[in-house]
C-alpha cells in the first residue's frame, strides 16, 4: 500500500472506530452461531447476536477468562467446524490443563501480517538477520516470530531457547543483526558476550523482547552488553494469536497496538469497570477477526494503561503503556498487596545494584518474612554490601510500607533463565 508503511495501515480514529464496530458485530454473531459456549454465555447476558448497534454495546457483553479456556479443554471457544482448523497452540502453563487455542488458515495469515507490522515498526529491512531465541512447539512464540519474519522478508535464524553455546556461535558466524528473546535471555546473552570477549565480533543492532515485565535498568544492561542501537518491547499472548499484538516504536513512549484487529479496554480488576483515563488497570481484549477461537472481553490479567494522543513517530495506531505485571502476580505480605514490579522500581534507584532480584517469602511462628536478594554490579566492590542492603531495605519500607531483609550478592549469584525469570519464591504454604 502507498504511504510510510507496507504492513501497518494508515487510519484515522474514525476509520478505526468503524472497523472496530464492524468487527465487533461480526465477532458476536460468529461466536454465537459457531460456539455453544458463547451462545449460552450471550443468552445469559441477554445479548442478541444481531443487536450490536454501537461500540458502547461492548460493555454489555460477558467476560471470558482463562478458566473458561481450561474448562473447555481440549478445544475451547471453537467457533468453526474442526475441519477448518489447521493448527493449534497452547499456553506455557505448568499446572493443570493447558489453554489450547485453534487457528484457521485465515487466522494464521492475519497473525503473520500482524507480526510483520512489528518488524516494520522496529525499522527492520529485508537485509536483517533475525535470531529467534524463543520457544517453539506448542508455544506461540517461536512460530510467531518466524512467521512474521518470513512474511516481512528478513532472514529468520530459528535457534529457539537455551543452547547458549550455539546461540553465541550463530550470533558470531551468521552475523545476526536482530535478537528476539525474553528480557531475561537478552540479559544472559549480554553477560556471556562480555565474558567471552565477543563484543567486537558480533553485528547485533536491535533486540525485540517481551513475555515478562522488565525494568529500565535491566534493559540498559542488555543494550550496553550487546552493543545495541535500540531495543523494542513487544506484546502478545497465545489467546490473541500469539506475540505481535503490538510493539514499542522508536519514540519509546508506549506500545502501539493493532486496534483494527482487536479492541483494548482497561478495567479495574476488582470492579471490572473502566478506570479513569491514564490510570493503570487490567487489559481486556475483544478480537475482531479471529475465526477459530474468537475472544469476547477476554481478561488478560495484564496490567497497563492507555496513552492519549498521537505518537510522535507518526504511526496512527493507538498506544498502551508497557505491561507492568499481572493482576494475579500480586502477593499479600503482612496485609499489604504487593507486585514484584514495586520492588524492582525501588532497586532501580540504586546505581550500585544490577537488575536481577529475587523475592523469597517464608513463615515462622505464624509471622510472614520477606527476603529480597539482589546482585551488585561487576565493578562494585563487596565491602559495602551490608550498607547497601540496609539502604535498600529502608527504601522498600519507605515506599511499600513493609519490613524486609535484604541480601546483596556477587554478580551472577542469582538463577538465570532462558525464558521468564521467576521473581517470587513463596514458601509460606510449606511452613
Amino acid at each position: 500500500m502507498a504511504g510510510k508503511y507496507r504492513f501497518i495501515p494508515e487510519m484515522s480514529e474514525e476509520q478505526i472506530a468503524d472497523v472496530q464496530l464492524e468487527g465487533l458485530r461480526w465477532t458476536v454473531a460468529h461466536a454465537a452461531q459457531g460456539s455453544e459456549f458463547y451462545a449460552a454465555r450471550l443468552r445469559e447476558a441477554g445479548v442478541e447476536p444481531g443487536g450490536i448497534a454501537s461500540l458502547d454495546d461492548l460493555r454489555g457483553l460477558p467476560f471470558t477468562t482463562a478458566d473458561d479456556l481450561k474448562e473447555g479443554y481440549p478445544l475451547p471457544l471453537l467457533s468453526v467446524p474442526e475441519s477448518d482448523v489447521v493448527r493449534i497452540h497452547g499456553s506455557s502453563g505448568t499446572t493443570g490443563k493447558r489453554k489450547i487455542l485453534s487457528y484457521t488458515q485465515d487466522d494464521i495469515d492475519t497473525w503473520k501480517d500482524m507480526f510483520a507490522r512489528c518488524y516494520e515498526l522496529a525499522g527492520l529491512t529485508t537485509l536483517d538477520r533475525v535470531q529467534i531465541c524463543v520457544g517453539y512447539g506448542l508455544w506461540t512464540a517461536g512460530a510467531g516470530f518466524q512467521l512474521g519474519c518470513e512474511r516481512f522478508g528478513a532472514m529468520a535464524l530459528p535457534v529457539g531457547p537455551g543452547l547458549l553455546d550455539i546461540q553465541l556461535q550463530i550470533l558470531e558466524d551468521l552475523g545476526s543483526t536482530v535478537l528476539c528473546s525474553t528480557a531475561s535471555m537478552a540479559l544472559l546473552m549480554g553477560e556471556e558476550v562480555q565474558k567471552r570477549g565477543l563484543a567486537g565480533k558480533i553485528k547485533l543492532r536491535k533486540a525485540i523482547f517481551g513475555a515478562e515485565a522488565h525494568t529500565p535498568k535491566m534493559r540498559r544492561q542488555f543494550e550496553e552488553s550487546l552493543g545495541l542501537e535500540d531495543s523494542f518491547d513487544i506484546s502478545g499472548m497465545t489467546e490473541l494469536y500469539g506475540p505481535g499484538a503490538g510493539l514499542e516504536c522508536k519514540a519509546h513512549n508506549g506500545i502501539h497496538y493493532w486496534a483494527d484487529l482487536y479492541i483494548a479496554e482497561i478495567l479495574d480488576p476488582e470492579t471490572l469497570l473502566p478506570v479513569a483515563p491514564g490510570e493503570v488497570g487490567e487489559l481486556v481484549v475483544t478480537s475482531l477477526r479471529k475465526q477459530a477461537s474468537p475472544l469476547i472481553r477476554y481478561r488478560t490479567r495484564d496490567l497497563t494503561r492507555l496513552l492519549p494522543g498521537r505518537c510522535e513517530c507518526g504511526c496512527a495506531m493507538p498506544r498502551h503503556d508497557k505491561i507492568m505485571g499481572r493482576s494475579d502476580d500480586m502477593f499479600i505480605f503482612r496485609g499489604v498487596n504487593i507486585y514484584p514490579g514495586q520492588i524492582a522500581s525501588v532497586i532501580e534507584h540504586f546505581p550500585e545494584l544490577a537488575s536481577e532480584y529475587q523475592i523469597v517469602l517464608s513463615r515462622r511462628e505464624g509471622l510472614d518474612y520477606m527476603l529480597v536478594r539482589v546482585e551488585r554490579l561487576p565493578d562494585i566492590p563487596g565491602d559495602n554490601d551490608a550498607n547497601l542492603a540496609k539502604a535498600l531495605s529502608d527504601e522498600i519500607r519507605r515506599h511499600i510500607l513493609v519490613r524486609t531483609q535484604v541480601e546483596v550478592q556477587k554478580p551472577g549469584a542469582l538463577p538465570r533463565s532462558f525464558a521468564k525469570t521467576k521473581r517470587v519464591q513463596d514458601d509460606r504454604s510449606e511452613d
